[in-house]
């Protein structure tokens, strides 16, 4: 779906050529409303002429746009902001893009040439913006652009007093970034590479010319739009590349002693420590970066000093040490459902009776009634509901920072649709991520004595990084990219308005999910879907068309989550088959957004599945087995034929009696297999029991105990006799089709 801005009202200052004019008609093209802002002075601030501006808006305007002219300097933002009201009666985008150029070497630079430059780009932006500033809060929608620039992010010889303006204009988005975030404002900031007036005083004409402004002007406008919520990050663009950038920091060095002064030596002896950046920390706030310095005096308070890194001294500061946490258990958690609970649950990731395939998971009665594979994070996630991780020592944190960032469920057979269970979890590890830290929860469900599931949380506590733990650990169970080439299947479902109320009934009773005014104070504009409840609808799309809604062939999912979801959305949901494996990602269909990476689902064989899970309803054991066989001689059944050339006939009872036969056909054509007599003389007649039959098949019996054999064609065969005990010999059914 291609990105609308109808109804939006765009200001770019310094729109009558370059970048800022190009913007302007990208924005009208799509639709908005646009203020077309330019002084019409020279690149160094001089003069004073309404012909630039004039001419772009006569451009929008010939091709069918709104668009208005505006000719005050940046430093007048009132009345850079009054045009858009006056013309349109909104403002919703800003973006900053006006800017001169001044550049002397710093020993040349005058007062004049400093302030000019200031005024221009970082008071000007700050002008503009802050006239815009209340009415985006009012209107509960801003988006702001600032434009940096790579002098300003690297430095740049001669350019000292435009290197610190635009880097004084990273600051300012980051902080506005975060003032504006709970009003649905976001503000990025752009570091462009494009030829312009301003740049071709550093470029050559060649390279001005390659460097097109219509190789920026994309990103701005998705920075721009209401689907994007990117917010407080810096980008550099040019010739179609678009890179994000973010600070970085070392470890670091403690280098002195408690209650001993401080010397030059121990930095220079430290120094080469100090500047490792070795397992680099990547802080994201004010609070992550003063976090290692505040823990330096724990750190020796507890007898660190010179060479040490603020390790154990960051844990206690943040509040989380690895070495306390790690390998404690949780208070065991019962959980105790009825068939009810089963369908709400299906009901409350999309099922519907809408669907005749669903009915098996939304009717008590029905004689396949089964519960849904990923009902099985249900039981498992009262352990963390509960407030266990809060009893656990060495894990001090603040519970309303925690994100569930993955998940992975493995079945050991089908969940009943009944009975009480019993969750036992452990903190597998919990790691340093720099923001924030991971902590990996393992939880095994049982029934009885015997393990039914296993689940692993993964969640993520925002700002308890920084304690010097390590990034990555042996016991996580890893999300998995799809293949690089086009699904094999997309399913597409919707979720209702009502989803999230009627997910939540299943035991997740966090407000974001309902309550508006909670959701808010998160930042989101309403209550969000769960998490759990995206996974629930892609796990049973892959259940659907891999495993025709058959329970007993799941065997475990893993995905990681990305974004939200706004109930109403639809889910599209894209499947890779590799295998038994389904890799798959899941998006909203709407806006394109990923909410689930990295996931996949792997299935049982249909065979494998059926063992021991088959008898619930008196269906005979042995039939999906044959279902194998029979794909198998499908595959390779010319081979078959040549190796063995003889047709079998199966008789397989119940309870004293035939309950089914099977001819399988190793010596016509190339080959088959049939439910029903053999149409002739079968070579060898085999007569087992059901119960026998898979005992069989998972090696448990010797089948020359478990079957009767009677060859009705050439019966006194040595040759014959030899292939009847070969097609038996091993313990998989692949040995029973020769």
């Amino acid at each position: 779906m291609s990105l609308s801005f109808e109804g939006r009202v765009a200001l770019v200052t310094g729109s009558g050529g370059g970048l800022g004019r190009e913007y302007a008609l990208a924005f009208a093209e799509r639709g908005a409303s646009v203020v077309v802002n330019d002084l019409g002075a020279d690149t160094k601030g001089g003069g004073k002429s309404s012909a630039a501006a004039d001419k772009v808006v006569e451009e929008i305007r010939a091709k069918g746009g709104k668009a208005v002219a505006n000719y005050d300097s940046v430093e007048d933002g009132e009345k850079v902001i009054q045009s858009a009201l006056d013309a349109f009666g909104r403002i919703d985008i800003v973006v900053n893009n006006a800017g001169i150029l001044r550049d002397r070497s710093f020993a040349r630079t005058s007062d004049l040439d400093w302030d000019l430059i200031h005024r221009v780009h970082l008071r000007g932006s700050f002008s503009v913006t802050r006239a815009a500033w209340n009415h985006m809060k009012n209107q509960a929608f801003g988006r702001i652009i600032m434009t940096t620039s790579a002098a300003g992010i690297y430095g740049n010889f001669g350019q000292a007093n435009y290197s610190a303006a635009k880097l004084g204009l990273l600051g300012l988005a980051n902080t506005l970034a975060i003032e504006g975030l709970r009003y649905n404002i976001r503000c990025n900031t752009i570091a462009p590479v494009a030829g312009s007036r301003l740049t071709e005083t550093v470029m050559t004409p060649e390279l001005v010319a390659s460097l097109k402004p219509e190789y920026i002007a994309p990103m701005v406008l998705w920075l721009c739009h209401e689907q994007c919520q990117e917010n407080g990050a810096l980008f550099e663009a040019g010739a179609g590349w678009i890179g994000k950038l973010r600070w970085e920091r070392s470890q670091g060095s403690i280098v002195r002693q408690k209650n001993q002064p401080m010397t030059p030596e121990a930095v220079r002896d430290q120094w080469d420590k100090i500047c490792d950046f070795t397992d680099a920390t990547k802080p994201k706030s004010v609070q992550e970066s003063l976090l290692s310095i505040v823990s330096v005096l724990s750190g020796l308070d507890s007898g660190g000093g010179v060479g040490a890194t603020p390790t154990a001294a960051a844990a206690l500061a943040s509040g989380v040490n690895p070495a306390e946490a790690v390998g404690q258990k949780l208070p065991p958690s019962t959980f105790t459902f009825t068939p009810a609970q089963c369908i709400l649950y299906a009901l409350g990731v999309g099922m519907s009776t809408k669907d005749p395939d669903h009915l098996r998971f939304l009717y008590e009665g029905h004689e396949d009634f089964s519960c849904l594979p990923t009902f099985g994070v249900i039981p498992s996630q009262a352990a963390m509901m509960d407030g266990g991780l809060s009893s656990i020592p060495g894990l001090n944190i603040d519970f309303t920072q925690v994100l569930h960032g993955e998940q992975y469920l493995e079945l050991y057979k089908p969940l009943p649709t009944s009975g009480t269970l019993t969750s036992e979890a452990t903190v597998a590890d919990v790691l340093d991520k720099g923001s924030g830290a991971v902590i990996l929860l393992d939880v095994k469900t049982f029934s009885g004595d015997q393990l039914i599931c296993f689940n692993q949380f993964s969640v993520f506590v925002v700002g308890a990084g920084g304690f010097g733990g390590r990034r990555t650990s042996d016991n996580a169970k890893a999300a998995v990219p799809p293949p690089k080439r086009a699904p094999d299947v997309v399913a597409i479902d919707s979720t209702t308005r009502d989803q999230a109320a009627l997910y939540r009934l299943s035991g997740d009773w966090n407000p974001l999910h309902i309550d508006p005014s909670f959701a808010a104070m998160g930042g989101f504009k309403a209550p969000i879907l769960h998490g759990l409840c995206s996974f629930g609808f892609a796990a049973r799309h892959v259940l659907k068309h891999f495993a025709a809604n058959d329970p007993s062939r799941f065997k475990a999912i893993k995905v990681r989550f990305v974004k939200p979801v706004m109930p109403g959305q639809s889910l599209q949901t894209e499947m890779w088959k590799e295998g038994n494996r389904i890799h798959l990602q899941c998006k909203v269909k709407e806006t394109d957004a990923v909410v689930l990476a990295g996931a996949y689902v792997d299935l049982h064989g249909a065979s494998e599945a059926s063992l021991g899970n088959l008898t619930q309803h008196g269906a005979l054991q042995s039939e999906l087995v044959f279902a194998e066989i029979g794909r198998r001689i499908k595959d390779s059944g010319s081979e078959l034929v040549r190796k063995v050339n003889a047709v079998f006939a199966w008789e397989i009872t119940k309870d004293s009696r035939s309950a089914a036969e099977w001819t399988m056909d190793l010596k016509n054509g190339s080959g088959s297999l049939h439910r029903g007599p053999a149409g002739g003389k079968a070579d060898v007649t085999i007569t087992v029991s059901d119960e026998d039959f898979m005992e069989v098949v998972q090696g448990r019996l010797n089948p020359q105990k478990a079957v009767q054999a009677v060859t009705t064609s050439r019966s006194s065969s040595s040759r014959q006799k030899k292939e009847t005990q070969l097609s038996f010999k091993g313990s998989s059914e692949s040995t029973l089709c020769g």
